[in-house]
């Protein structure tokens, strides 16, 4: 996977599964993968060392990962995005929208 490929998966994954972090390592990966900003930076902004902010992101990447692996919403969205890139049926589309709304902010 490349950089971005990881960035936008871990961002689908905090949309998904965030609220379920604690609110340090929401904040964090937030910062890092939605923000883009470097470790450092983040370290800087919140006065903690790099390392407390590089065990945030490892633990909350695994608990992410970990989260995927037992509820699987990723790969829904995966195959939601897939069906929508190959149709042209606005009615599917804004149904699959609608799906993809739900799952990512709730009703």
């Amino acid at each position: 996977m490349t950089s971005f490929e990881i960035a936008y998966k871990y961002g689908e994954l905090l949309d998904l599964y965030g609220n379920l972090l604690s609110q340090t390592q929401k904040d964090i990966l937030e910062d890092y993968y939605s923000y883009n900003l470097s470790i450092s930076e983040i370290a800087d902004n919140r006065h903690v060392t790099r390392a407390a902010v590089e065990d945030a992101i490892k633990k909350g990447k695994k608990k992410l990962d970990d989260l995927e692996k037992q509820i699987g919403n990723y790969q829904v969205l995966e195959k939601i995005y897939q069906i929508k890139n190959n149709t042209t049926d606005q009615e599917v589309i804004s149904s699959l929208e609608e799906i993809e709304r739900i799952m990512k902010h709730g009703i």
